[in-house]
């Protein structure tokens, strides 16, 4: 049986994300019962235009914290420990960056392209030869990335094997899940195109594993798309197939709403739970404020890079269950293995901000909430 002190401290974890509106509200503001003590929506909504700011505040808290970077608490603060932390940043960044850009340009690099230039072109006849080689050297790049940021990576469950009607799908923090995931397993992986050497990268090395390009300002590209993953995910040779269904990089604290493209496929869905320990570093990759070169020298730069990674039970489609409903599960799965919050938002939202119709009904579904609570005190 629980003890009080337990329970207490269970309640104040679970009020951490609830919404406090007094604190959203501006001073002198209150929200006043009637004397009779029944308090109607149309009282709680017709209060002022303060309590619509605050309702929008509060959505717009909600959604923009699962794609916040939350900076480490200063330690170097005292005489005594200000410099241990110098001495500390000289290491990183004169001994240990310089050894891992060695590692993976100079040896990690060369030892790839020297060997995967000759694969690719010239066993273009034996097709089964090249592709069982190329993935090997796929996964050997990716290994030389894990050890430029002193990856610590522990992998639990059984690693992925190559059978035709399944999809792997995982919770989405930075591009380096991919990375992560890659130098265990040759997955071929869904992703937005990108620009730069990145692209470059995806338009060569990486369709030679399968893995399939999107735009997200390009309608088409979805029906295109959904066509190539349901004939990769027919295919017995191919790579396994590796889906981020949240489409957008959440702060590793909470899951936003799956897309249900990886659930009406009609396979196996077998989940991946990604979980990062940020004592070291933060993991999270803000594509909107930090370019992905910036993003990888705040890795190369830091202690080490300390990750779990879950593979979890293969799950399959319930009689009579929708795939909104099917994606939703899984969610709940991969939440409860790592540790983090469902939210119920949209991640593209990240990218185009909601319509007013949409704001205002958000709006409406917290002042009945609120008006809930009221009642229930």
């Amino acid at each position: 049986m629980s003890s009080p002190g337990k329970l207490n401290s269970s309640s104040s974890e679970l009020d951490l994300d609830r919404p406090n509106l007094e604190d959203y509200l501006p001073s002198g503001a209150s929200i006043q019962q009637e004397p009779h003590g029944k308090l109607r929506l149309r009282d709680l909504l017709d209060i002022s235009p303060t309590l619509t700011e605050a309702a929008g505040a509060i959505i717009d808290d909600s959604f923009t914290r699962c794609f916040k970077s939350n900076p480490p608490e200063p330690w170097n603060w005292n005489v005594y420990l200000f410099p241990l932390w110098c001495f500390g940043v000289v290491v990183r960044y004169f001994i240990l960056f310089p050894a891992r850009v060695l590692v993976l340009t100079t040896i990690g690099w060369i030892i790839f392209l020297s060997s995967f230039i000759p694969v690719h072109f010239l066993l273009k006849g034996h097709d089964k030869l090249r592709k069982n080689l190329e993935r090997c050297l796929v996964e050997l790049i990716c290994s030389f990335f894990v050890a430029s940021w002193t990856g610590v990576v522990k992998y639990h469950g059984p690693r992925p094997s190559m059978r035709p009607k399944q999809v792997f799908v995982a919770n989405h923090t930075s591009m380096i899940d991919f990375i992560i995931l890659e130098q265990m397993t040759a997955f071929a992986v869904i992703m937005q195109k990108h620009p730069g050497w990145v692209g470059l990268l995806q338009s060569t090395i990486l369709e030679s594993v399968g893995c399939i390009w999107f735009n997200r300002s390009e309608a088409k590209d979805r029906e295109i798309v959904t066509k190539k993953l349901r004939d990769h995910v027919l295919g017995v040779d191919n790579n396994p197939l590796l889906i981020f269904p949240e489409g957008t990089c959440v702060n590793n604290h909470y899951t936003v709403m799956f897309k249900k493209g990886a659930f009406e496929l009609g396979c196996s869905v077998c989940p991946v739970a990604i979980k990062y320990n940020k004592i070291f570093v933060d993991a999270f990759w803000n594509s909107k404020k930090q370019s992905f070169t910036m993003h990888l020298l705040q890795l190369m730069t830091s202690w080490a890079v300390v990750c779990d990674v879950w593979y979890l039970e293969p799950q399959n489609i319930r009689p009579g269950e929708s795939p909104i409903e099917f994606a939703e599960r899984v969610r709940d799965i991969i939440s409860t293995r790592a540790g983090l919050k469902k939210v119920p938002w949209d991640g593209y939202l990240k990218y185009s901000r909601p319509s007013p119709k949409h704001r205002e009904r958000k709006q409406q579904s917290f002042a009945e909430s609120m008006l809930r609570r009221l009642e229930e005190k």
